[in-house]
């Protein structure tokens, strides 16, 4: 029995296969990125904790290798980016991000993602987690999420934990300004509910009020269903 079967025999929702049709609403599997040197890297120099997740926005170290520069001339076209990396042993899907811009996520180990769509948030700032599709994303594969697609962490296949490079635009997922904040907050007064969700620099982030870690960092409470957690 193949790790998707497995995965699919253990949990009690659907996983699918980033090779199916049903992946192509959320993203796109980007071919022919030089990404050995890439890998070999994630595996020797960056850790997967004990417990929970470690992201790294901008990892200097990484940004150097030949399959950055061909990513940020293709999905990105040139533009300023960052490449960092999310490394743990997350079971959980009970929050979601966003970005007004793609992301790719090389797959050093195989994880599963959650996706659903920014137009399924409410006007009232809700969103039900089930209508997020679960992915299966192997060890290998580089993809390209689209800047309309709710995400958040990888979910582990394994209890080794997963290891994922993350590439975005420069700046991304850094703290915001006191000046930043004071401009979402005067747009919330303005009617503009949205930015209600911004938490970070070019990150909305929508979460299930049991979602702690992310409540207390300010991301708004609106995940409604199950608390959802993977079997792996």
């Amino acid at each position: 029995m193949g790790r998707l079967e497995e995965l699919n025999r253990i949990n009690e929702v659907p996983v699918l296969s980033i090779f199916g049709p049903e992946f192509r609403e959320f993203g796109r599997i980007v071919p022919g990125i030089a990404a050995a040197g890439l890998f070999r890297y994630m595996e020797t120099e960056t850790p997967v904790p004990e417990e929970g997740n470690i992201y790294v926005p901008s990892d200097p170290e990484l940004e150097r290798l030949p399959g950055i520069a061909e990513i940020r001339g293709t999905v990105f076209g040139g533009m300023d980016i960052q490449a960092g990396y999310c490394n743990g042993r997350n079971t959980t899907y009970n929050g979601f991000e966003y970005h007004k811009s793609p992301e790719v996520n090389a797959a050093v180990s195989d994880f599963m993602l959650v996706l659903g769509h920014c137009s399924d948030i409410s006007d009232e700032l809700s969103y039900s987690v089930d209508l997020a599709k679960v992915f299966y994303v192997p060890r290998g594969t580089v993809i390209e999420l689209f800047g309309t697609t709710l995400h958040l962490s990888p979910v582990r296949t394994c209890p080794e934990g997963f290891r994922c490079v993350v590439i975005l635009p420069r700046g991304t997922n850094t703290p915001l300004s006191e000046e930043e904040r004071a401009a979402a907050r005067s747009a919330v007064i303005r009617g503009d509910k949205e930015a209600r969700l911004l938490l970070q620099k070019h990150k909305w982030v929508i979460a299930h009020p049991e979602r702690e870690p992310l409540i207390r960092q300010g991301a708004y409470p609106g995940v409604t269903g199950p608390n959802r957690e993977l079997r792996s």
